[in-house]
């Protein structure tokens, strides 16, 4: 009999530790911007914005991306979907349309946007030349891998070339739409936005992941990171 409840009792424990759920998987980058949707999404209130702007006017612009961004928190709302990145892109074409209510311009409609990429570059730039790029910092935060990649120069590099691409799509936001609203082409400015977006980020994002991948493949093997480590 106790012969039989040792084995029963091994068994149990082997059943329940096997019919353990899977650990929780972190969200994406795309999960966090509310999937592919959420990027369509992000584009409407700019796009709305600029057709308002080339047959009505300025005021029906505001009131076009305003309205758009808040049918897309509703249609969200409704389906039960995060609410995060609607609510963050509602607050910024508020802020926008502040902007441009303040000044009376609608390029100025793209102006926070042009000087944040501008900000971004120099902050992405200013990692890699403080040897502590930033591709890495959101790679380690985003995976749960911690910081051992700082003491490997090979996986520095790695994500030094990560934290470049990611400079240079910043810099490239501010260079073409700068000229844009220099020139005064809101049309164009709208376009270089939309087009410089999430599909531009998403590339980059994508030198960002094989740099982590690479990155923890070599700490892997290096044995700065457990070879069972997800």
């Amino acid at each position: 009999m106790k012969a039989k409840s040792f084995l029963e009792t091994e068994s149990g424990t082997r059943t329940a530790q096997t019919t353990q759920a899977p650990p929780e998987q972190r969200p994406s980058v795309l999960d966090q911007a509310g999937g592919t949707k959420g990027i369509v999404y992000s584009a409407l209130p700019a796009l709305a914005f600029v057709v308002a702007h080339n047959v009505s006017s300025l005021t029906t612009s505001i009131v076009a991306a305003f309205a758009v961004a808040l049918a897309i928190a509703v249609v969200r709302l409704v389906r039960g979907e995060s609410l995060q990145p609607a609510i963050g892109g509602v607050f910024g074409v508020a802020v926008a349309a502040g902007v441009v209510w303040f000044t009376g311009s609608a390029k100025d409609y793209f102006l926070i946007g042009i000087w944040a990429s501008l900000a971004g570059a120099v902050l992405f730039l200013a990692s890699v030349l403080a040897r502590w790029p930033l591709a890495g910092v959101l790679w380690s935060t985003a995976t749960g891998k911690g910081g051992a990649w700082r003491a490997d120069k090979r996986s520095r590099r790695y994500h030094g070339v990560a934290t470049l691409v990611l400079a240079a799509v910043f810099g490239a936001r501010f260079a073409v739409q700068q000229y844009f609203y220099a020139t005064d082409q809101v049309g164009s400015l709208g376009a270089a936005k939309i087009v410089m977006g999430f599909p531009l980020l998403a590339l980059a994002l994508l030198v960002v992941a094989w740099a982590g991948r690479r990155s923890d493949k070599h700490l892997k093997t290096v044995g700065l990171l457990p070879a069972d480590h997800a």
